[in-house]
């Protein structure tokens, strides 16, 4: 109990120093919560992005596998390419239920598309053959057929919406509500204005001349396209229905050809290769690869990854040169104090004593420091938290509400009563704009390891120069 008593009265009696090594303190506090509070933010903001992109792999060509045997030199070469292009395998929905059957996979989606004709609308396409060629909409999927029909079995699969690509221009109220269960649409803006057609309306598409299959417009949507010299979009001429539906066309008829494009969400990108092994044995086709969103989920991140490693190398800079400074003054004051020293050590104080003496100072002036730094950061890390996250905080909040629109806006709140932006690649960090706890429990304890090594190091002067020193001497040369 002494030594602590002795400790407070040394740090009384030396007021200008101690005050002088307490606003350092002060300082490094400061600025090390509010850089643990930005580093602890921006990690949380960075889980929130990636565990919004759904760890995804879909099924693409293997280019590499096909050209390896493309020898241009040989006549046949391009022929025998083209003729194994088209014999790829067309994969089911039961082959994509087999191919989800798998430890490694947690879900799936698919879109399912083919080509028809109309008995009641007209392709969107220029008629004059002066300017054939320019002002008509790039070939479908299905060149032999005027419309394509394509069919997602879930939002979840809708990524041209999600991106930006395709927005709602009108909708119904409960088209949400419908649009996976019956033959409900949505069809082109420019296809509804060149066939003067409107919300519920019905379009009837054919596969020859006995089949026809009635739909009902529930949607009109627009593609957001850069391309400026065609008069009709790409996806002029598509119309967008449930998976269902074209399920049950190709079954009633069987000689039309559905393309079915998978997409598996996974538990880890590590497995895709153990996974992509596990697909070859259930008759994946070797010129088919698994390819992963990994890219895409990572992207959004990286500036909010530079903010993180600027905070970190920031807090590092910090400690290193706060703890030099501490170090010089701490060497100062045992130079000044050597008197102290020997006649404490003379009257039989051991070396142990008068180090933890030493040391016992710079704690409690450490802790109330400390103390003091922990409240002005906390009160300081709020704003500055984000303010240097606020560019990140906005973009998201954009895109969420650019994606939310593209469906409809509020039109979409009654569709199950999910979150819409759930699922869909958007990360949800709107919590981010108010940040009310930035500086936790984690954040004090990381303060406070911080501040007992910035004491360690600084005392490592009093330590090893008391170890040094020799009360007869200091008293001999203080005489």
């Amino acid at each position: 109990m002494y030594i602590l008593k002795n400790a407070w009265i040394s740090i009384k009696r030396n007021k200008g120093r101690n005050i002088l090594i307490g606003i350092i303190i002060l300082f490094i506090a400061c600025a090390s919560t509010i850089t643990l509070a930005i580093k602890n933010t921006a990690n949380d903001l960075i889980n929130s992005y990636q565990s919004a992109y759904a760890k995804e792999v879909t099924i693409g060509f293997n280019r590499e596998n096909m050209m390896k045997n493309f020898d241009p030199s040989k006549e046949n070469s391009r022929e025998n390419m083209k003729e194994s292009f088209n014999n790829i395998a067309n994969y089911t929905v039961d082959d994509i239920k087999s191919f989800a059957d798998s430890k490694y996979v947690e879900g799936y989606y698919y879109t399912a598309s083919l080509g028809l004709n109309s008995s009641n609308i007209k392709k969107a396409e220029i008629e004059n053959d002066d300017q054939k060629g320019f002002g008509k909409p790039k070939d479908n999927a299905f060149s032999s057929s005027d419309f394509t029909l394509m069919g997602y079995d879930s939002i979840d699969a809708m990524n041209e919406f999600i991106s930006g690509s395709y927005t709602m221009t009108e909708i119904n109220d409960n088209a949400w509500d419908v649009a996976f269960d019956g033959n409900y649409a949505f069809i082109n803006e420019e296809l509804a204005k060149y066939n003067s057609l409107k919300l519920n309306d019905k379009i009837k598409l054919t596969s020859d001349d006995k089949d026809s299959y009635e739909f009902t417009i529930i949607g009109i949507f627009k593609e957001n396209s850069d391309e400026e010299m065609t008069m009709f979009s790409n996806s002029a001429n598509t119309i967008i229905t449930n998976a269902d539906a074209v399920i049950n066309i190709t079954t009633k008829n069987s000689d039309l050809k559905v393309n079915v494009n998978p997409t598996f969400i996974i538990d880890s990108y590590d497995n895709v290769e153990v996974l992509q092994n596990e697909f070859y044995e259930k008759g994946l086709d070797e010129n088919f690869v698994l390819q992963t969103n990994e890219e895409l989920a990572t992207s959004g991140v990286s500036s909010i990854k530079n903010i993180n490693s600027f905070v970190t190398t920031f807090l590092i800079m910090t400690l290193i040169i706060g703890g030099l400074v501490l170090l010089v003054i701490n060497m100062i004051n045992i130079r000044e104090r050597k008197y102290e020293i020997g006649v404490l050590r003379t009257i039989g104080m051991s070396k142990l004593k008068v180090t933890m003496q030493f040391v016992s100072e710079l704690l409690i002036i450490a802790f109330v420091a400390l103390l003091l730094g922990a409240g002005i950061g906390a009160f300081s890390s709020k704003p500055v938290s984000n303010s240097i996250l606020a560019s990140e905080i906005n973009n998201s909040n954009a895109k969420e509400e650019e994606t939310f629109k593209n469906f409809g806006g509020d039109k979409m709140m009654g569709h199950n009563d999910r979150n819409p932006m759930k699922g869909m690649g958007v990360p949800v960090v709107s919590a981010y704009d108010k940040i009310d706890a930035v500086v936790n429990f984690k954040v004090l304890v990381e303060l406070l390891g911080i501040g007992l090594f910035l004491v360690l190091i600084s005392s490592l002067a009093s330590m090893i120069s008391i170890e040094r020193f020799s009360p007869l001497t200091i008293l001999k040369e203080r005489s």
